[in-house]
């Protein structure tokens, strides 16, 4: 984790609002030691963590400037037919099996297909889908949402969630975060440290 993460959650812990979750941090290249971006055509890289991921608390973290996405989450969970077109970075994809081919196992790449036939505008973005063949949630990254030929990574396997696809209608947008920067972590911190201050102070006058 890196140093400014550490200060955060020391901020959120001073704030009360930190409970049990545990967090998912992603902060590195995602194609790192692998030609998926220099090969021609659609590539689905494995390889991801397993994970165990309480819905009710745990987060994913993401570093924008690392994926090239958005500084900020920009949520929709829903079946494909009732996703925005745009103006989304995280997609909790609903539909869990491909009507085209409903005998073939629900894949990254059957997700990734679905989605890009609704989302128009041109981003990358992560989304969690449901493989049938697994029978779990995996999280997986795009380098364009809306291109069926983009690159994937598939990020984590919700191990704990085997045989659960109505789990998928559970996430939220406090599930997903992006890493602030700087800037806006000493903002927080401050922020955090004048509310605390502002208590005490309250109650050493009563």
């Amino acid at each position: 984790m890196r140093p400014y993460a550490h200060f955060v959650a020391a901020a959120v812990l001073t704030l009360g609002t930190a409970a049990q979750a545990t967090t998912f941090t992603f902060d590195t290249d995602p194609f790192a030691g692998t030609t998926a971006l220099t090969t021609p055509g659609r590539q689905v890289v494995g390889g991801e963590s397993f994970v165990t991921f309480s819905i009710a608390s745990d987060v994913f973290v993401f570093e924008p400037s690392v994926f090239g996405v958005a500084s900020t989450v920009l949520f929709a969970n829903d079946v494909v037919a009732n996703l925005p077109t745009g103006g989304v970075n995280v997609i909790v994809l609903r539909t869990t099996d491909n009507d085209a081919n409903p005998a073939t196992p629900f894949s990254a790449g059957n997700a990734a297909n679905l989605i890009a036939e609704r989302i128009t505008s041109s981003g990358p973005g992560f989304f969690v889908y449901f493989n049938s063949g697994l029978d779990l949630p995996r999280l997986v990254f795009s380098t364009d949402l809306s291109d069926s030929t983009a690159d994937l990574k598939v990020l984590a396997r919700l191990t704990n969630l085997v045989g659960e696809s109505q789990s998928l209608a559970a996430f939220s947008e406090p599930n997903f975060a992006m890493i602030p920067e700087p800037s806006s972590l000493l903002l927080v911190a401050t922020t955090g440290a004048a509310w605390v201050c502002r208590r005490s102070l309250r109650r050493g006058s009563l």
